[in-house]
């Protein structure tokens, strides 16, 4: 799908605040009501949109620290990749998860209350990972960025 100036306008307003209201929101792109609400509802039927979240603060949920776990396997085999894979989606403790070129074949962004829940975390889901040759895990001291937002510009 094309967007358009109104698409990409619509779309960076909904990245900031996507509880704005709908009249709002096509006052701010200069649309009418019912114009900006068809093309909002176009944008999530056409996947632009993929979902609406509210992000919490992890720490007021109970999970101070922050890891980033780099993972090297064993083999290279798209099964065992695949099983590696639907145990990270299924793991609450990960909120990402890439597979990455380089030195490591993944690298994930691991949430938890403390050092134990991590070392609970490693043992209950990493250490079962039979194609794992090594993982390194760096701890985060400090959120200096944190967005979802991506840059948007017309084609």
């Amino acid at each position: 799908m094309q967007l358009d100036r109104l698409d990409i306008a619509i779309l960076k307003h909904l990245q900031k605040n996507n509880r704005i209201a709908n009249n709002e929101l096509a006052d701010k792109v200069g649309l009418s009501a019912p114009a900006c609400l068809k093309r909002v509802k176009r944008l999530r039927e056409e996947n632009i949109i993929v979902g609406d979240v509210s992000i919490l603060n992890p720490e007021l949920a109970g999970n101070t620290m922050t890891l980033i776990v780099s993972v090297e396997m064993e083999r290279d085999r798209a099964d065992l990749y695949q099983r590696f894979r639907q145990s990270m989606a299924e793991a609450s403790q990960v909120t990402q998860c890439y597979q990455v070129s380089g030195n490591y074949d993944f690298l994930l962004i691991v949430c938890v209350k403390d050092i134990q829940g991590y070392e609970h975390f490693v043992e209950r889901v990493l250490h079962t990972q039979l194609n794992i040759r090594k993982f390194h895990t760096s701890v985060s001291l400090r959120t200096v960025k944190f967005s979802t937002e991506i840059e948007l510009s017309e084609k």
